[in-house]
């Protein structure tokens, strides 16, 4: 099979197509040949080194495709299944092993590029809308990256709940995004804007009931200062750079403030919590509650440029790669 491999630490051009043994799979996974590969930021961490795996790797977690064989012990998946799944390593090829408990079965009228567009960023919308703190009607949330593919949904779904959001954006063709997709007001971060003034000011000096970032280190202390008193902060990503250096006693200085830093695997672990939340996110899909948009397709051999695109924010929505 044909994947891409990263034998070193770097940037995009470290991600080298080469051919390998088809992989064959152990007790409890399942081989597919996936359809459409969802980029990550994850992704550029990794190939960064910023995060684990060591190399050589192959890098991805996430798409959706057909089971072309079962290992010893998997009962509830065939041959012939259309699956998706967003923990299982090494997706960036022409066939991927899934660990059965980490595979979502599809539904007829999901298609696998918007299960693979979808499931990742989804299930975080989901769980940051249902868990970490739910939705509320009247409550006014600052969404930082709004038109990228977390914000895109976290948007949508705090919308429909009567959340007033906030969005930020890089550009103001990616703020014209976040209104039609709900945003009360829309903030374009570049240029020196001064991003807790202007929600200040935007909510009668009060400010947000919460901060959802996914930016990290250029965000942080602008989402902070935007808070009401006993304002949530909800960090859960940083595709700007990890927070260093942070002093809690800043939580108490800035109001007695709430800080989580969730995760998926703390949200999507059990097979059936992650089943229970893959079919509303897909009922959310079905009823119009939320849209995918996919911001770009790449062949398999494209993937540097899948990476630069999104590093750079040149895109809008999600990247897939299509081996």
């Amino acid at each position: 099979m044909r994947a891409i491999v990263v034998t070193q630490h770097g940037g995009p051009e470290v991600l080298t197509l080469a051919e390998l043994p088809d992989p064959a799979p152990g007790p409890g996974e399942v081989v597919a040949r996936p359809s459409a590969v969802g980029v990550n930021f994850k992704d550029i961490y990794e190939r960064e080194g910023r995060a684990k795996p060591a190399p050589p790797f192959i890098p991805g977690s996430e798409g959706a495709g057909t089971v072309t064989a079962v290992g010893e012990g998997v009962t509830s998946l065939a041959p012939g299944d259309r699956i998706a799944w967003c923990a299982a390593p090494g997706s960036y090829a022409e066939q991927v092993v899934v660990p059965a408990r980490a595979a979502v079965p599809l539904p007829a009228d999901i298609t696998d590029e918007d299960a693979a567009a979808l499931l990742l960023q989804g299930l975080t919308a989901h769980y940051l809308t249902t868990s970490t703190h739910p939705a509320r009607e009247g409550d006014t949330a600052l969404v930082h990256a709004a038109a990228g593919g977390v914000g895109r949904l976290l948007t949508q779904v705090l919308t429909r709940h009567g959340v007033r959001v906030v969005a930020t954006a890089s550009t103001p063709d990616k703020a014209a995004d976040a209104r039609r997709l709900g945003a009360w007001q829309t903030l374009v971060t570049t240029g020196g804007t001064d991003i807790a003034a202007r929600v200040r000011e935007m909510t009668g000096g009060r400010g947000v009931d919460v901060v959802y970032d996914g930016v990290g280190r250029d965000t942080f202390e602008a989402g902070l200062k935007s808070l009401r008193p006993r304002g949530t902060f909800v960090l859960f990503g940083e595709s700007s750079g990890p927070v260093d250096g942070f002093a809690p006693r800043l939580l108490a200085a800035h109001g007695s403030l709430f800080l989580t830093r969730p995760t998926l695997n703390d949200h999507a672990t059990d097979p059936a919590e992650l089943l229970e939340r893959a079919s509303e996110l897909f009922a959310w899909l079905r009823s119009g509650a939320i849209g995918v948009r996919v911001g770009g397709r790449y062949a398999l051999e494209e993937a540097a440029r899948a990476h630069g695109d999104l590093q750079e924010r040149r895109s809008t929505g999600k990247l897939l790669l299509t081996p």
